[in-house]
């Protein structure tokens, strides 16, 4: 589906899958209404969320040849993907393991590969394809020894001279690095750190030797097929301002790949201990046990805590240096506030005006994937609110 310049889908990692016949049947009930309701006559984009398990069940005898004809039958067709996390993402506890395994793993390799390999054959003729990716590792398991980072960047160098050759086949894919709360790269000045530090110097090196280049054109291959993931919920949780963002990343040249679109809760700390009481009540049903909820805790003197999931928080609430949070919980893109509880709605618009004045990516994926652990008071049917979240961006944009 095209929406202005872009191509315009949701991501199917909100449905839960164990297995290749799960994500087809997961298709044929939810993307099929959703293409006769927003785009019957023409073609309807698939963002595409694969398990590493999946990944290779899909590329077992004829699968990948039965999911392309299934995809022209109805269609539609399938230009990013997303391969961040890599084992099951819902039903049971992902929280950290979502980053495993990371980069230094030679299976985050293999599975990004196999994305690959698939995303190749599904690309229609002349649309570029994207594969969004953790930003490297979860912080905490890291050493920052400069071994690691070799590793790390040799990884994603393997796969960059994978994404060339694909080029010169007539597919052009690139992997989509997608900062975090609490990943390795979580904000765009890290992001920047990693290409001017590593990307662009060593890994250029690496790759040239590779690929019989030189040092230049190595970073110009790097630059156009590693870019970045720009999730308007983490962007929002890290405080930063969409336009700061894309001026940083121009700086150094780094593209964006893909734009999730994606919201935030917000959270003013009012005067009074028993107006915070009021507030936590609030905040007390989005606890859950299946996945993290960063939160970043603005202070009265415009510095920044940080708190690795809520629950951690809470106890915190109180804090007289406490002037805000934003919690890493992918709320309903269509609501501006939940009761007590704002959300970061505004930072998606704001990011929607700069993509009017300039066309910095071709990719727009809605990536609300919570919905089975939102509070009760928030949850009506599925497909319902995936409508709800077409309409709500085709409004906007």
């Amino acid at each position: 589906m095209r929406l202005n310049k872009q191509h315009f889908t949701y991501c199917t990692n909100i449905h839960p899958s164990s297995g290749w016949q799960e994500v087809m049947a997961n298709l044929e009930r939810y993307a099929l209404p959703l293409k006769e309701a927003f785009s019957p006559d023409e073609p309807f984009g698939i963002g595409l969320r694969l398990s590493g398990e999946e990944s290779c069940e899909v590329l077992e005898g004829e699968s990948l040849g039965n999911f392309k004809a299934f995809l022209d039958q109805h269609g539609l067709y399938v230009f990013t993907m997303n391969g961040f996390p890599y084992g099951p993402f819902h039903g049971q506890a992902v929280k950290a393991n979502v980053h495993a395994p990371d980069w230094r793993d030679e299976e985050r390799v293999r599975y990004t590969l196999r994305l690959v390999q698939i995303l190749e054959h599904l690309l229609p003729d002349g649309v570029a394809g994207g594969i969004s990716t953790s930003p490297l590792s979860y912080k905490a398991w890291v050493d920052g020894s400069a071994s690691t980072w070799e590793t790390l960047t040799n990884n994603i160098v393997r796969v960059a001279e994978t994404l060339y050759k694909a080029k010169e086949r007539g597919r052009f894919i690139h992997l989509d690095l997608e900062p975090e709360p609490d990943g390795l790269l979580e904000n765009s000045a890290e992001v920047v750190s990693f290409y001017k530090d590593w990307l662009l110097d060593y890994g250029a090196t690496t790759l040239a030797r590779r690929l019989d280049l030189s040092p230049k054109e190595a970073r110009e291959v790097l630059l156009e097929h590693v870019q970045v993931c720009f999730d308007t919920c983490h962007v929002a949780v890290a405080y930063e301002e969409p336009a700061d963002v894309l001026e940083r990343f121009e700086e150094v040249g780094i593209r964006v790949g893909k734009i999730q679109i994606s919201s935030a809760l917000e959270v003013a700390l009012p005067e009074g201990e028993a107006a915070r009481e009021e507030v936590k009540r609030s905040l007390e049903p989005f606890v859950e046990s299946t996945y993290l909820h960063q939160v970043v805790q603005k202070n009265m003197d415009g510095t920044f805590t940080q708190y690795s999931d809520l629950p951690d928080a809470l106890p915190h609430i109180q804090s007289s240096d406490a002037a805000e949070w934003r919690v890493h919980f992918h709320v309903p893109i269509f609501t501006e506030r939940f009761g007590e509880l704002n959300s970061t709605q505004k930072g998606i618009v704001k990011t929607f005006d700069l993509l009017k004045e300039e066309t910095f990516t071709e990719h727009l994926e809605i990536e609300t994937y919570t919905w089975d652990v939102l509070p009760d008071a928030l949850k009506v049917d599925l497909l319902e609110s995936i409508e709800r979240e077409y309409k709500w961006v085709l409004d906007v944009l």
